[in-house]
């Protein structure tokens, strides 16, 4: 899946913040629109951060569908 996918997918979802810190490394805030749970990732690469995102958006779907 492409990252603009799984972009498009995450913004569905969370709201974004997006920094870079002086090493270059890539800061992505995900907050939660529903509930304001945030949880920040980070990577020296936009995809691998995408990645991160994207898995832990995956994960929180199941965790929150198999509490029902």
């Amino acid at each position: 899946m492409r990252n603009s996918t799984k972009l498009k997918i995450i913004l569905e979802i969370y709201s974004l913040s997006i920094e870079m810190d002086d090493d270059e490394a890539i800061h992505v805030t995900a907050i939660n629109k529903l509930t304001g749970a945030k949880e920040t990732f980070i990577d020296k690469t936009y995809t691998r951060v995408i990645e991160k995102v994207f898995a832990y958006m995956k994960k929180q779907l199941k965790e929150s569908h198999s509490s029902l």
